[in-house]
């Protein structure tokens, strides 16, 4: 219990910094920008985010399923654009098997920086196909990935939720494909 609440801590510490940091680089674009605060889209409910959008916090809304193996299954319900320039991906990881899972070492991807920091989404990219760009998970100073973290089993019938962040891409661009190792990949559309 300790783990997630440091993590959630850790997660919106690094949001706000991140969107400090664009903010002060984007001085000239405008003013405020405190209005939506990025610590409520990791780390808070889906239901009780701080931009309502069509495709967010509304129950029975899917944009998407990843089928993963031995019955893992993601559902995605929201990838929303946050005011700090970067993609929030949130959704539920399903066991439909049944018996007790070990969630593959592979989610992690293969950097060495993100493994040494534990368990995690890291290896989940973002692909915008007319752009021809990939979009990695985002990390903090440290090398922690920006995705949920410390999940090593999930059992039957769990059910648990699940967010990775990426950077941000052009406004223009709403449909990129969200790959994650040993699942297929799905298209979704990011709001905002």
């Amino acid at each position: 219990m300790s783990i997630r609440i440091t993590t959630k801590a850790r997660r919106g510490m690094v949001a706000m910094t991140i969107a400090a940091g664009l903010a002060l680089g984007a001085a000239g674009c405008g003013s405020g920008g405190d209005d939506k605060k990025p610590e409520a889209s990791p780390s808070a409910s889906r239901t009780g985010g701080s931009d309502p959008s069509a495709q967010e916090g509304q129950a029975g809304d899917l944009l998407a399923e990843l089928k993963g193996p031995n019955g893992l299954l993601l559902q995605i319900d929201s990838a929303s654009r946050d005011t700090g320039g970067f993609i929030t991906v949130s959704g539920e990881l399903k066991n439909e098997g049944d018996k007790t899972l070990a969630i593959p070492a592979q989610l992690s991807g293969n950097e060495t920086e993100i493994i040494r920091n534990g368990r995690s989404f890291g290896g989940a990219t973002l692909v915008d196909a007319k752009g021809k760009k990939r979009y990695y998970v985002l990390r903090d100073t440290d090398g922690r990935p920006l995705t949920t973290t410390g999940i090593s089993s999930i059992k039957s019938g769990e059910t648990i939720p699940v967010f990775m962040q990426f950077p941000a891409p052009p406004t223009g661009t709403a449909d990129v494909s969200l790959q994650l190792p040993m699942f297929a990949p799905a298209d979704i559309t990011i709001s905002g």
